[in-house]
């Protein structure tokens, strides 16, 4: 297996360096025209199905950096629009020529507009709304034109402004109305009062947003238009900026070294957001969610460094640190105003809801358990460190040590990680065989295959999917699938990606490097397919018991996405279906049964075509009177909906024993557990679940002989 993805590896860096770079330099001395040099080049060499760069591709990428932009019409004026078409076919040239004229142009245009709207919201908010008056707010800027005048513009914005502190006003009156119906002598704030408050939450939001506006730099907006090109491969290539990288590769193995506090920009304040269980900042006792850090010192500084009005990115470089570092903070205390200095050692921090968690319920004398897993998860620098496929073969042993008697796995929301964790994970449910087949353009298919013999888990296991299951999840719940191996319960159809992408570090190109860092490359380079030869892009993988879910009317697929990859399939590989059940067909068709006549089934169905309604609606009105009345009625609709929340099972959850032995230490980590259980506890997929887990027989004597050839082992 390891030597299979050594290659396979190599394969994807030779693709993506077949010509020789001693024959390709990049040398211009401005960075970002270099940046675009680089980035065609690599996807010229080892993009799968690489574009030609013409006049169809440039009307393209137009298209999308504009919308990207300005994606309500809210700042650029049709003169503007008319100035940057005059690039809309010379884009290809721009790149080839390495010329970055129109992006030029639009940045210094926005830079404008940007200053323009936030003089016009000032003005607009510094005076009352008249809620009386009729008239409609278009929420969708694809229905809108682009305005001509100022006077325009500065009504585009006061709609918008109105439909915002509208929203509030009508909160605040509802909060009044209940505080007079619970204390008859309370004495209501006046309209007028409610008023002024909603237009200052508006104003308050609208600082916040252009104080994260004014901390981007020409070189965030030219990673948006680096973006706009390379997405035009396909929806998954993508570039990193250096920090993007960064926060890329801390989501993908959910650690990161530091303090253990997520920040953000509150005005000009540098504020703690959430303290991270288990980190330094939280075994502290020193810092809490509302404190302002004012200064940073790195212990081999003499003085601090002040952050407040810093940007936030550069706030963040200076805080976190590597691991033993000490790192001296200068606080204001949210409670009392104090200003305190607090001193932390650095460490490796796990982001808790990274990782897998598992617990354990109990039905008719029976024990399951059930293990969600929220991403594919490995560390990019070492492999064999914490990983999915570890931290699932660990807590399989464990619930089995408990008398596990079938296994749920949750891949729901899950968008994918790591190829090499999902075969790993796959292996633990089979004895060996193929997991996925791997192709690049124009080469041979490589099969990845589970060569462990050993079968961590071989009773009755259950997939659960939605339409949010991608990648990575399709392969396994594919593999599961085409090996009879688990029942997949879910939506009708998966996410429906079917490619691998690799990271490329950009600046391994360049020979004495003195730009800084250039960043990363996500390049689609490979697509895979299903051990029975069929691509799950597009078309996913649809479920043994398919069930409605909110999403089900919502096109948020690959298939939505703009410029996807073609569905294809090749040549299956050879494969033995699992025969460790008896009545597995008869055990689908039992919970398709149930499913039809479940009633919590049958709303969820209606309330996700009601979300599909509610969202194509983007026209609102701004008189107060009516719509309070739409707002009224669809909280009417909405009380039809309560039972989906209200919803009981007779099932009740419970940690794995290692685990509570961690809830002894931190209570936040037991918190978040039962909040868990609780939602478990509620969720009727997972009711059904446990149901076809009881139902699925295994093959007792298959059972017997594997039993017996363990104890000859």
């Amino acid at each position: 297996m390891k030597r299979n993805l050594k290659i396979l590896i190599l394969a994807v860096l030779m693709a993506a360096t077949s010509c020789s770079f001693t024959t390709k330099k990049f040398d211009d001395p401005n960075k970002d025209k270099l940046l675009i040099d680089l980035i065609t080049y690599v996807l010229s060499q080892g993009h799968y199905d690489a574009k030609e760069i013409n006049d169809d591709f440039s009307e393209k990428v137009y298209k999308h950096y504009i919308a990207s932009l300005d994606p309500s019409k809210r700042f650029f004026y049709k003169e503007d629009i008319e100035e940057f078409e005059k690039y809309k076919l010379l884009i290809d040239d721009e790149i080839n020529n390495k010329e970055l004229n129109f992006f030029d142009l639009t940045y210094s245009k926005l830079e404008k507009r940007n200053e323009e709207a936030k003089r016009l919201y000032t003005e607009i908010l510094a005076e009352p709304f008249d809620f009386s008056k009729e008239e409609d707010f278009v929420a969708d800027g694809d229905d809108l034109d682009y305005v001509t005048s100022k006077s325009e513009l500065k009504e585009r914005w006061r709609k918008q402004l109105k439909f915002s502190t509208l929203i509030n006003y009508y909160d605040l009156k509802e909060d009044e109305k209940n505080k007079k119906e619970n204390d008859p002598d309370y004495t209501m704030k006046s309209d007028e009062e409610l008023e002024k408050k909603a237009r200052e939450t508006t104003r308050n939001s609208l600082s916040e947003y252009f104080d994260l506006t004014d901390d981007l730099e020409r070189k965030d907006y030219f990673s948006v238009f680096i973006n706009a090109v390379v997405e035009e491969f396909d929806p998954h290539t993508y570039y990193f900026a250096p920090r993007d990288k960064d926060r890329f590769d801390i989501q993908m193995s959910g650690k990161i070294e530091g303090i253990g506090a997520r920040l953000q920009k509150k005005n000009d304040d540098i504020t703690i957001m959430d303290v991270i269980s288990g980190g330094p900042a939280w075994k502290s006792e020193e810092l809490d969610a509302g404190d302002v850090i004012l200064k940073v010192k790195q212990e081999n500084e003499n003085e601090p460094v002040n952050i407040s009005g810093m940007r936030l990115d550069d706030a963040v470089d200076l805080i976190k640190g590597p691991k033993g570092s000490k790192v001296t903070l200068t606080v204001r205390k949210k409670l009392l105003g104090n200003i305190e200095q607090v001193t932390l050692t650095r460490d490796l921090v796990e982001l808790e809801e990274t990782y897998a968690k598992t617990a354990m319920v109990d039905k008719d004398g029976k024990h399951y358990g059930i293990i969600n897993l929220p991403k594919f998860y490995f560390d990019m620098e070492d492999y064999n460190s914490r990983n999915a496929a570890s931290d699932m073969r660990k807590d399989i042993i464990e619930l089995k040590e408990q008398g596990m008697d079938g296994l749920v796995v949750d891949l729901r929301n899950n968008g994918g990680g790591s190829l090499k964790t999902v075969v790993d994970i796959a292996g633990l449910f089979i004895e060996k065989g193929p997991i996925v087949q791997v192709k690049s353009n124009g080469e041979r298919k490589e099969v990845l295959n589970d060569e462990d013999s050993e079968i961590v888990w071989d009773g009755p296991l259950v997939i659960l999917v939605n339409e949010l299951s991608a990648s990575a999840s399709e392969i396994l719940a594919a593999a599961m699938q085409d090996y009879k191996r688990a029942v997949i319960i879910g939506s009708k159809q998966t996410y429906g990606k079917g490619t691998v992408q690799n990271v490329v570090d950009l600046n391994r190109w360049l020979r004495n490097n003195d730009y800084g860092d250039m960043g990363a490359l996500k390049i689609t380079t490979q697509k895979f397919y299903r051990v029975n030869g069929g691509s799950t892009q597009l078309e996913g993988v649809k479920s043994d018991v398919v069930v409605p879910d909110r999403y089900s009317y919502v096109d948020i697929g690959e298939k939505d996405q703009e410029n996807p990859l073609p569905w294809d399939k090749i040549d299956p590989a050879d494969y033995n279906i699992w025969d460790g059940y008896v009545g597995y067909e008869e055990a689908i068709e039992k919970s398709k049964q149930r499913m039809a006549k479940s009633e919590q089934i049958k709303l969820i169905e209606q309330n996700a075509q009601w979300i599909k309604e509610q969202s194509e609606d983007d026209t609102y009105s701004l008189n107060f009177d009516r719509y309070a009345a739409d707002a009224e009625k669809n909280r009417e609709v909405a009380k039809q909906y309560d039972a989906l929340k209200d919803y009981k099972t007779n099932l009740s959850f419970t940690s794995l024993p290692y685990e509570k032995q961690l809830f002894k230490a931190d209570s936040t980590l037991q918190e978040k557990r039962e909040r868990w259980h609780k939602d478990l506890s509620r969720d009727v997929y997972v009711e059904e679940a446990i149901n076809v887990l009881s139902d699925i027989k295994r093959n007792n004597i298959k059972h017997k002989v594997a039993d017996s050839d363990k104890l000859k082992d």
